[in-house]
């Protein structure tokens, strides 16, 4: 504690003052109730300098920049880089994409990201599900050609673009192959492999896994080697957090397995022969917002506290690039309700504040309607505007980490690192991130989680407004209506996929596809710079997914019972 802080705490009035209070407390409070946070984290009434004092500055905060950057990764933070404004797009066709995206940026979105129709999520082509199916909860891009088309105008040598992209990364492979095109060198391509975490979708998302586990571990660690030497501005890694806490894991649960998650894919890569310091400064993050307002924000300077520990000293990274924890978040679709859907915007904006006190890079605010689909351009606009305001009329990037040094979120912090610390252990103790998942010990653990957190929502101990609380009569359909793609335009844009695999090289596609899956066996050869020439080569997204299937095995997800 400094000087200041000591003598006020010397001072005759302090012990008598806090004695008084308390004893007025207990007189008006009655029968108190203990309050604890989604964590399972005691939150008391009152904090102060007994809590956290100042003399433990150096040693839990620092300085913006410097370790161990509780206070942010950069010295400037948001005051003079902002995070980066990027929305869900996803719906219809490929034409349908490139309007919306194009909207969104005149709109003030500075980077785009690209969610594909649930038949890609599972693999699979357009002429292999129903059409009326297709397009509806994303975009339906299955070639390069698809790709060119979604991306048209748009200067992708100069935004950053994030693709939902799971194992094997067909959708990066078509970005390059557009670019190669274009005549747009691979090294001015930035952005994120934004559903690289296999374990995460093994765990919680099992749509995304496409793969067996020791399959998608191979085919990771070699996209990480390829984007490395020839796409160095690209994010290979997104360790996602946000797939768990969507499936019921605590905020300390998710960035718990999250840091283990990427302590995997590090010693993964390490041990294939790449340098940490190659590697680790493109490792990105990726999380759930919760409506817990100060619990989000402890989370996040917690675990930046952490990362920056373990790449030091567990994973041997020397440059200050390699510790530094780079995430972005979204806020959380879980917590969006059906019932009075315009609340959803009160919510998505004290979770986009958290996010900001957080110390985020890059955000992603849900529109009201997401709760039933992707979102309609009005409540994607209202999203938009939602970042805009926070920044320029809340002014909430005029001082960097503007809650550190409160007595509450410094203490929060340091429970929620012990708490996180603690699973983490665990994970350890299980001999890793890929054993946990593999034996299901992970899965347990958020199944009894979320099931604690419904059963306080169905006792009413945890309030949902418009759910259990302050309920009111109302028709929501309008707000709530899913837009559908126009059925002639994805009819039309079906037989243009049929004539592609018509009019494409038969025999580069097989050759092509054969070298894929000759490389699943041959330890030297990369997965996925075979599947960067089979998609040049006209190979359709749903056949590298099955090239790689039949060699790697198909993801079967552990269900935890």
């Amino acid at each position: 504690m400094n000087d200041q802080t000591a003598r006020q705490m010397s001072l005759p009035g302090f012990e008598t003052a806090r004695e008084t209070w308390d004893s007025d407390y207990q007189q008006q409070i009655g029968t108190d109730r203990q309050i604890h946070n989604r964590s399972g984290i005691e939150v008391r009434p009152l904090y102060t300098p007994d809590d956290w004092g100042n003399d433990r500055y150096m040693n839990d905060l620092g300085f913006p920049g410097q370790e161990p950057y509780t206070r942010g990764i950069y010295p400037t933070m948001h005051r003079k880089r902002t995070w980066t404004q990027r929305q869900l797009i996803g719906l219809g066709t490929p034409g349908d994409y490139n309007q919306r995206a194009r909207k969104m940026l005149e709109a003030g979105a500075t980077a785009i990201s690209f969610i594909p129709c649930n038949s890609g999520f599972r693999g699979l082509d357009c002429d292999e599900v129903p059409m009326p199916l297709l397009g509806t909860c994303g975009t339906v891009l299955n070639t390069v050609d698809d790709m060119e088309a979604a991306l048209a105008e748009i200067p992708i040598g100069d935004i950053s673009t994030a693709m939902n992209d799971p194992s094997p990364f067909t959708l990066l492979a078509f970005v390059l192959a557009t670019a190669k095109r274009r005549g747009i060198s691979w090294d001015r391509i930035s952005g994120t492999s934004n559903q690289s975490d296999y374990l995460s979708h093994c765990v919680a998302n099992h749509m995304f896994f496409r793969l067996s586990l020791p399959g998608a571990r191979r085919v990771l660690t070699d996209h990480i080697e390829f984007c490395n030497r020839h796409v160095p501005r690209w994010n290979p890694v997104s360790v996602v957090g946000q797939h768990m806490q969507q499936a019921g894991a605590t905020p300390a649960e998710a960035m718990a397995f999250t840091l283990s998650s990427a302590i995997q894919f590090a010693e993964d890569a390490i041990e294939s022969g790449l340098e940490p310091d190659k590697f680790l400064p493109r490792f990105t993050f990726f999380f759930d917002i919760s409506i817990s307002f100060f619990e989000e924000i402890a989370k996040f300077r917690a675990g930046r506290r952490i990362w920056a520990r373990i790449t030091r000293e567990r994973l041997g990274a020397k440059a200050s690039k390699s510790c530094r924890f780079k995430f972005h978040a979204q806020t959380s679709g879980v917590d969006l309700t059906m019932q009075q859907p315009l609340n959803n915007i009160a919510r998505v904006t004290a979770q986009a504040m958290a996010g900001i006190f957080g110390g985020l890079q890059s955000l992603h605010t849900d529109a009201y309607d997401e709760v039933v689909s992707a979102p309609c351009e009005e409540a994607a606009r209202i999203a938009v505007a939602t970042q805009n305001i926070l920044r320029e009329e809340a002014r909430m990037c005029d001082v960097i980490d503007p809650l550190g040094g409160s007595w509450y979120l410094e203490s929060l912090t340091n429970d929620m690192e012990e708490e996180i610390i603690s699973i983490m252990d665990e994970i350890d103790s299980a001999g890793g991130m890929f054993k946990a998942v593999e034996n299901g010990i992970v899965q347990e653990r958020i199944g009894r989680s979320a099931l604690a957190f419904q059963n306080q929502v169905e006792s009413g101990e945890q309030k949902i407004i418009g759910v259990n609380s302050y309920e009111i009569e109302e028709d929501s359909s309008r707000l709530l209506e899913p837009e559908r793609p126009d059925p002639a335009v994805m009819k039309a844009h079906l037989e243009t996929f049929r004539q592609f695999k018509k009019d494409r090289s038969q025999g580069a596609v097989h050759k092509s596809l054969d070298a894929l899956a000759r490389s699943t066996s041959d330890s030297s050869d990369n997965i996925f710079g075979r599947v960067v020439e089979a998609a040049e080569a006209g190979a359709t997204h749903g056949e590298i997914v099955a090239c790689l299937r039949a060699e790697l095995g198909f993801g079967q997800p552990l269900i935890a019972a």
